[in-house]
């Protein structure tokens, strides 16, 4: 079949907010729409251009439409990554899904390369071509379809084709659910968008998800928090700490009150919404040393990228924060809140991934779960949360 836009077998349609799911926020490029996890009010507030870099991933964020189409064509612009140094990345995921079962994979090749010196501290954006997405062979007859765009690769979205009309999928009155997490709830490492965590989850739960996992900047920022607290939910989850400790960047006396401050900033826009704290994974390098994390030069100087703890332990005793520490405080903190919010929950991430779980399916890079265990954690979430008992229990909308 031509794919020449002309070509009066295809439909052309834009690329709307109906047509979209997951983002906050889209942006109007020269080529086409560029979907983003944060507002821009909240993105000018921070330089930081790992949060940039990481927003712009559209990790959860989908297109759905409902339509009779045997075909679907989808161009975009995607930005790869390149670790110098390290063995190239594998091209990012896009899952097709079919009335809810994944039903086709596949990728853009081309598009820009960010080539990012982890050693230097400098990155280099090198231009590309758009590329195109082709599924074919769908069922002739109404369905829903869903494209999850690669979780770990920015892309800008050109043009979407089909060879019948499509509409947007009307409300079925599913409960929408926030997760606010690490570079872990972000992805890192799982094998395609379906497959991280919090998508596993929601699948099994039934619910919509609007993925806030950041990769490396779930900072306890104000800016995540009222991004959190302006956007409608029904459910709640923050999972903090991880990349507190990583980027060691504050100490006991501060990460308690800045907690406050986001739960706080959440309520003032959710004041009843079931609200659920989930403190870190067991993460062996840093239970009892603090950060930085740092890439081990050694494993990196072999083409593998992992990672160290570069904090004394004997500098706990003046503040410094470990996830032992930091479970500790969160347990407390919610503690406390929840003899006034009844709504508000804690889980343990060792729940979710604990001492067996680390010596069955150890982390590959000491930092960030592998694909096999991005579904353990899914599945125990859902399990811990969604079922009778758990934080998110109460069905209905």
């Amino acid at each position: 079949m031509s794919t020449d836009h002309r070509d009066p077998r295809w439909t052309t349609t834009p690329i709307t907010p109906g047509l979209l799911r997951g983002a906050l926020d889209l942006e109007r490029t020269e080529h086409g729409i560029l979907p983003h996890r944060l507002p821009a009010r909240a993105r000018a507030q921070c330089a930081d251009p790992q949060l940039a870099m990481v927003e712009s991933q559209p990790s959860g964020v989908r297109l759905v439409f409902r339509t009779r189409a045997t075909a679907v064509e989808l161009d975009t612009l995607p930005t790869k990554r390149l670790y110098v140094g390290a063995p190239p990345r594998p091209d990012g995921v896009y899952d097709l899904l079919v009335d809810g079962a994944l039903t086709g994979q596949g990728v853009v090749t081309g598009g820009r390369v960010q080539v990012i010196d982890m050693s230097a501290g400098t990155t280099e954006l090198r231009p590309g071509p758009v590329g195109t997405l082709r599924f074919t062979g769908l069922p002739a007859a109404d369905k829903d379809v869903e494209i999850w765009l690669p979780h770990n690769e920015t892309t800008e979205l050109v043009a979407l084709r089909t060879d019948a009309p499509l509409a947007a999928v009307p409300d079925r009155g599913r409960k929408v659910w926030i997760h606010h997490g690490s570079s872990i709830s972000h992805g890192s490492d799982a094998a395609s968008p379906t497959s991280i965590w919090p998508a596993l989850a929601a699948s099994l739960a039934g619910v919509e998800l609007v993925n806030l996992g950041l990769g490396g900047s779930a900072l306890l920022d104000p800016f995540t928090a009222r991004a959190v607290r302006d956007t409608p939910a029904d459910l709640i989850s923050l999972k903090l700490g991880i990349n507190v400790v990583n980027a060691d960047l504050m100490r006991l006396r501060a990460f308690g009150p800045a907690v406050h401050g986001f739960l706080d900033t959440v309520r003032e826009g959710h004041p009843e919404t079931p609200l659920l704290v989930v403190s870190p994974i067991l993460c062996p390098i840093h239970e009892d040393t603090p950060g930085p994390t740092a890439m081990d030069l050694s494993a990196f100087g072999e083409g593998r990228l992992t990672f160290t703890a570069a904090g004394d332990p004997a500098d706990r005793a003046n503040g410094k924060l470990t996830l032992a520490v930091i479970r500790d405080e969160l347990a407390r903190i919610v503690a406390q809140r929840s003899a006034e919010d009844p709504h508000l929950h804690y889980l343990d991430g060792r729940a979710l991934y604990g001492e067996a779980d680390a010596a069955e399916l150890p982390l590959p890079d000491q930092l960030h779960p592998d694909a096999a265990t991005h579904r353990r954690i899914g599945e125990r979430f859902a399990g811990l949360s969604f079922a009778a008992g758990g934080a998110f229990a109460v069905t209905g909308r």
